[in-house]
């Protein structure tokens, strides 16, 4: 995974900073950045949730197919037994 801050170079990121501090002026970054640095956490914590709950429902349907294939898997034995059997 890459990070999002790599796709900006140093020139980018200054312009950003400075549109920053024009918009909301020196005194008011400290509570921007911690506003950010909170929405950033909450949404890796949604995307952490997200991943979970999508590897518990696969979890599920891989165990519930692994369990249909061995029952075609064993049924097909028993059938092939049965052919050979009358075969003989």
């Amino acid at each position: 995974m890459t990070h999002p801050l790599l796709f900006f170079s140093g020139g980018e990121l200054m312009i950003i900073v400075f549109f920053i501090l024009l918009f909301f002026g020196a005194d008011a970054i400290p509570g921007v950045a911690r506003t950010v640095g909170k929405l950033m956490s909450e949404f890796h914590k949604a995307t952490d949730d997200i991943k979970r709950e999508i590897t518990d429902q696969t979890t599920d349907i891989k165990s519930e197919f692994n369990n249909l294939k061995d029952n075609v898997q064993k049924k097909s034995g028993d059938f092939t037994r049965k052919i050979d059997e009358e075969l003989k």
